[in-house]
């Protein structure tokens, strides 16, 4: 096989560094003229290297601007058949089966001359049409994972139960409804109660109780874990949620007196995750 002139060589080594990429941006690293570093691709991909030189597009963005190329008596149509003649000034190389004519014997690319009777949608090889007409994947929706009291967040449970959750309201203090229940608070402590809301969005059942990793997020970055105790006048949450249903509960804490909470935290297991959600409490 004989080697190749220092522009083919140039090409082939970019190629070879990026593996895949668009002929418009090759050609742009190299300072060449984008339809002489495709004529050159094709040449080469034909002498037997592994190389394929191919095109990509959105199917309907072409027809669109070809209609509206045609609307415009712009288009002219595709080319007629037969080989595409390159004329070329220095000396021609067979490399494989086929023969191959190579430009000059400088590293430095002549341009070709402009293409008259340019489609109206751009001019063709330009990075700008290219990425313009390249069909976009479908966004994401986001899903938001923090709020404030009021806010309903949603989360997956560990069974896929799609779920949204509503901090209703935090009482804090709640110790009248804490004692007004038959229970004592020590010296120094306060009782607070938050009432949230489930619903099950989707038809898997959540079989967890909705309150167990519920847990009162402190200034100092603590976690305050729910008291043992239900409320007659703030009924507690049953355990699971069907598909469909809305259930709501109370859940009560009770912590140090001057601790401040800044933080309702709620997750599908101990440990915060993905899924673990956070509505922020104002003073």
């Amino acid at each position: 096989m004989v080697a190749p002139d220092p522009v083919d060589a140039r090409l082939l080594a970019m190629l070879a560094d990026s593996g895949r990429a668009a002929v418009h941006e090759i050609a742009q690293r190299l300072g060449m003229d984008p339809r002489e570093a495709a004529m050159r691709l094709i040449t080469l991909s034909g002498s037997g290297l592994p190389l394929l030189v191919g095109v990509e597009c959105d199917p309907n963005g072409i027809r669109r601007a070809l209609a509206n190329a045609a609307a415009y008596g712009s288009y002219q149509g595709p080319p007629p058949s037969g080989a595409y003649a390159v004329q070329q000034s220095g000396p021609h190389h067979v490399s494989g089966p086929h023969p191959v004519p190579y430009g000059p014997q400088n590293p430095q690319s002549q341009p070709f001359p402009a293409q008259p009777q340019q489609a109206t949608w751009g001019p063709p090889q330009s990075a700008g049409w290219v990425r313009t007409e390249q069909p976009q994947p479908p966004q994401p929706r986001p899903v938001v994972r923090t709020g404030k009291v009021g806010t309903v967040l949603e989360a997956d449970s560990l069974e896929g139960a799609r779920l949204s959750i509503q901090l209703v309201e935090v009482v804090d203090p709640a110790d009248f409804l804490f004692t007004a229940a038959g229970y004592k608070l020590a010296e120094g402590e306060r009782a607070v109660v938050v009432h949230t809301e489930v619903t099950n969005a989707s038809k898997v059942p959540y079989t967890s109780l909705p309150d167990m990793y519920l847990v009162l997020v402190t200034k100092t970055g603590e976690s305050v874990t729910k008291a043992p105790v239900s409320l007659s006048s703030r009924p507690a949450h049953k355990l699971g949620v069907q598909p469909g249903e809305t259930a709501g509960g109370h859940t009560v804490f009770v912590l140090p007196d001057t601790t401040e909470i800044i933080q309702v935290r709620w997750s599908v297991r101990p440990e915060v995750d993905v899924n673990t959600l956070v509505w922020t409490v104002e003073d």
